[in-house]
């Protein structure tokens, strides 16, 4: 795109294409996500499926750990096949009929909705993100602003998903609102194909297609697995193959634990890096770490901390009731409002020559995050008692875990962009997204404990997750002085 293209906030006119996509499909799943474990937990007689908490968490924590695994897979697509575009329309269209198989009152297409949503995220999520980068030249410094930008659309669309999915789930029904959610996503493909010329020449071919034999052959391969997905998916319904979520959810977990440690070991051992390189190497494979425990706390909010939103929470305000997803929106609203401040505190530590390292921040926003629960631990010892707390103990907690997350997940990104040997750029940030998959299915193995019936266990799951995440905050923290020596000494090499 030409650096004279300034229309839209100075920026180029594709970033108002990709923003307002990115924020109605953001709409559509943060509005989604926030009633998932709500409507599994609801009992049958509130048109819910009734399912233990340890069920629906486990699954909560396997779709949420899909979608990010999925990305994967997705930016090959897009990168081999169909060009980032193509990707990202299909994946809109395939979000939409997993939304509107999801507004449909069956308890036996409910799987089925999951399934197209996470598999249609996958496809449009890495590839509209890179979308975005593509639009500026290599050298346009506007680049970080555009993505500040997009980040803000992203929030937006999250706010306006919680409010509302939240108000349709608790004023007019559980369908309605999983159906506002398709609208959401569809409103997001009409502006996105209306204004498909703002980004003409970004992502409209494969940067590395297969040849038309090799294509033909990759794609009877995905047709197999979509049959062999399809085939399961049956066969659970008919009753022939029972799956314990649970299970499934403790299998997953170690399985992309181990596919993260393999492949991170064959590129320090098999990648003929220097040792300039393997020290970047040890410096980000803490800020993984850390990356994975901190989603595990974090991710509670679409779990646990939404159960007790609904359950333990004094949520009425005159005569009227706060619906429950709308708490989750407080963490959105914080990024919007704290986004600025740590930006200029970045550049102003900077200008004082103090330099943090990236596990030092990390570590600082691993323990922030897990104060929140030490908050949480106080007020689940009122719920204990037999009592509704105020609405502002669980603010307080998505403050916290909002400073958090501004402390480590940009960082961690940066991170990842700078220590990784430049030829596996792409490949090492693939693994460390499987951290953010590794953390949202663990923490939904831990909100599985969260027993509505056992509320005298609350205050001892909410300590056990922050001591163990304040415990691996003050390792890395430790250990940061020695990475930040790595960092340092790694900074001339850029092979």
């Amino acid at each position: 795109m030409s650096a004279q293209d300034t229309g839209f906030f100075g920026h180029p006119k594709g970033l108002s294409t990709l923003f307002f996509t990115e924020m109605w499909e953001r709409m559509s799943y943060y509005g989604m996500r926030a009633l998932l474990v709500l409507f599994m937990t609801a009992s049958l007689q509130d048109q819910g499926l009734g399912f233990t908490v340890a069920s629906a968490a486990a699954i909560y924590g396997l779709y949420t750990g899909a979608v990010y695994f999925l990305g994967l897979p997705g930016g090959w697509v897009a990168d081999r096949l169909l060009g980032g575009q193509r990707t990202v329309w299909y994946g809109g269209i395939i979000i939409m009929c997993g939304h509107i198989i999801l507004a449909i009152p069956s308890t036996h297409s409910f799987f089925i909705g999951l399934i197209f949503v996470a598999f249609g995220t996958g496809l449009l999520k890495p590839n509209i993100s890179a979308m975005v980068g593509q639009l500026y030249s290599s050298d346009d410094e506007r680049r970080d602003s555009g993505y500040a930008i997009y980040y803000m659309g992203i929030n937006l669309g999250s706010v306006i998903g919680y409010y509302v999915c939240g108000y349709f789930m608790e004023n007019v029904g559980w369908h309605y609102a999983f159906g506002a959610a398709a609208v959401g996503m569809a409103v997001g493909l009409i502006q996105y194909r209306k204004t498909l010329g703002n980004i003409a020449g970004v992502g409209e071919a494969p940067t590395n297609p297969f040849s038309p034999e090799q294509a033909n052959k990759v794609w009877a391969l995905i047709a197999l697995i979509i049959a062999g997905f399809a085939g399961i998916t049956a066969l659970t319904y008919a009753g022939i193959i029972v799956i314990n979520p649970v299970i499934l959810a403790q299998y997953v977990a170690v399985a992309f634990t181990v596919i993260f440690f393999i492949y991170y070991a064959l590129i320090y051992f098999k990648g003929n890096l220097s040792d300039d390189e393997k020290k970047k190497m040890w410096a980000l494979f803490f800020v993984c770490v850390a990356s994975a425990c901190f989603w595990s706390g974090f991710e509670q909010a679409g779990s646990s901390l939404n159960l007790f939103a609904r359950d333990y929470t004094d949520r009425l305000i005159g005569s009227f009731t706060i619906p429950t997803a709308w708490f989750q929106s407080a963490n959105a609203i914080f990024i919007i409002v704290l986004s600025p401040f740590f930006a200029a505190l970045w550049i102003n530590l900077s200008k004082r020559l103090i330099t943090p390292s990236y596990n030092l921040k990390c570590a600082v926003g691993l323990v922030i995050m897990a104060s929140g629960f030490l908050v949480m631990f106080m007020a689940s010892q009122y719920a204990a008692q037999g009592l509704k707390v105020a609405p502002y103990w669980l603010i307080t907690t998505y403050f916290l875990h909002t400073v958090g997350e501004l402390c480590l997940s940009p960082v961690a990104l940066s991170a990842v962009s700078r220590l990784s040997p430049k030829r596996f750029a792409g490949q090492m940030m693939g693994v460390f997204v499987l951290t953010y998959s590794i953390g949202n299915i663990i923490s939904g193995l831990l909100a599985g404990h969260f027993d509505p019936n056992k509320v005298e266990e609350m205050p001892n799951l909410y300590l056990q997750i922050s001591l163990f995440c304040i415990g691996v905050g003050i390792i890395v923290g430790l250990l940061s002085i020695k990475s930040k020596n790595w960092e340092q000494e790694a900074q001339p090499t850029n092979t």
